[in-house]
């Protein structure tokens, strides 16, 4: 009896150390699905900032919609972010070096003014991938073939062709005009006479005569991005000269331009985001999809498919470049017209003027 009952205990120890055992691997099993989930993520995770220029993010226009595409990639893609705002020119520099000596993945600079910023901490840490939203990289700072100084390869420049929105909304105000009758004028407020600014004032221009010859259109720059007052002042007095819509090219400044028109019972056209909910006054908005252009980064950085030392360009086709939400006092007529144009720029048919 007492071997048997000895034989029952060790029976009893062996099977609770399979049992044990089985459990053990079983829990091992499970580690390593844990360990492999935990290496999965770690591997997918992407750290991404982001530098604002001295319009910062609250200028319902191209640094919101910049950080807009970040907080994108944070809810979509599982990003860590962080956007630093740069109160004057001497942050930028500072902001972009504090993002790259914290080994982010990608940081990316809001605008031209960032372009020496962005250049400077670039080849500072030749380790880190940066991206600079509407400037091309195939321009000074980064690249100057008389100094022999070749384009950085961890630098990506994001580019719009806004003068074939720009080219649709011109022909629209033109339209507009004609349809309204009185004097044909329609004009545009810049910031500064720059590339990226002027680009969407020379395709609104080859818009508008394409649809209506007769029509004036009339230019001026502010030469600020942030003063409302001085967009105002040049907004009335294209006004007064006889403007029926003013198209803002010029931030957080072309508030004041807006304001501008509907204070004159004029058309207002926002620029880079959609502004309709500005008011009854905006026609439309020739919007620029910064925050695709940033989302699309991040995502490329995490997806591994990031190209530096080139310039990514957003379009008509690839909808990195498109109009707002269009008022409805816009007859069907004319939003044919603008159909037809569109489909003509996407084929290449049309090729909006770029500069002035």
């Amino acid at each position: 009896m007492t071997s048997r009952r000895m034989w029952l205990s060790v029976l009893t120890v062996l099977a609770a150390l399979l049992l044990a055992m089985g459990a053990a691997a079983c829990g091992g099993d499970d580690d390593e699905g844990g360990a492999a989930t935990t290496a999965e993520t770690q591997a997918e995770a992407v750290t991404a900032g982001l530098v604002s220029d001295v319009g910062r993010f609250n200028d319902k226009s191209f640094n919101q919609s910049a950080l807009e595409g970040l907080n994108r990639a944070k809810d979509e893609l599982g990003a860590d972010t962080r956007a630093i705002e740069s109160r004057a020119a001497g942050d930028y520099v500072p902001n972009l070096s504090s993002l790259a000596r914290q080994n982010y993945d990608v940081t990316i600079g809001v605008g031209f003014l960032l372009a020496d910023g962005v250049n400077t901490v670039a080849r500072q840490f030749p380790d880190a991938n940066f991206a600079i939203i509407d400037y091309s990289v195939m321009a000074p700072p980064f690249t100057d073939a008389k100094k022999n100084v070749a384009t950085p390869d961890n630098v990506r420049g994001l580019t719009f062709a806004t003068n074939e929105n720009s080219y649709l909304i011109g022909c629209m105000a033109a339209m507009m005009a004609k349809a309204a009758g009185g004097e044909q004028v329609i004009s545009a407020v810049g910031g500064l006479d720059i590339p990226t600014v002027s680009i969407f004032i020379a395709g609104y221009q080859d818009g508008a005569k394409a649809c209506n010859p007769g029509i004036k259109v009339l230019i001026g720059f502010s030469q600020d991005f942030g003063a409302q007052d001085k967009c105002k002042e040049l907004a009335l007095n294209q006004i007064a000269q006889g403007s029926q819509a003013v198209f803002q090219v010029a931030g957080g400044c072309g508030l004041g331009a807006l304001d501008a028109a509907k204070e004159k019972g004029k058309w207002g056209i926002g620029v880079d985001k959609d502004q309709s909910n500005l008011g009854p006054h905006i026609l439309t908005s020739a919007v620029k999809r910064v925050d695709v252009a940033v989302f699309d980064t991040v995502k490329a950085i995490q997806e591994g498919t990031y190209e530096g030392g080139a310039d990514a360009l957003f379009n008509l086709e690839n909808e990195g470049v498109a109009l707002g939400t269009t008022s409805d006092k816009v007859t069907q007529d004319i939003l044919d017209k603008v159909d037809e144009l569109k489909q003509q720029i996407i084929d290449g048919t049309i090729k909006p003027k770029s500069s002035l």
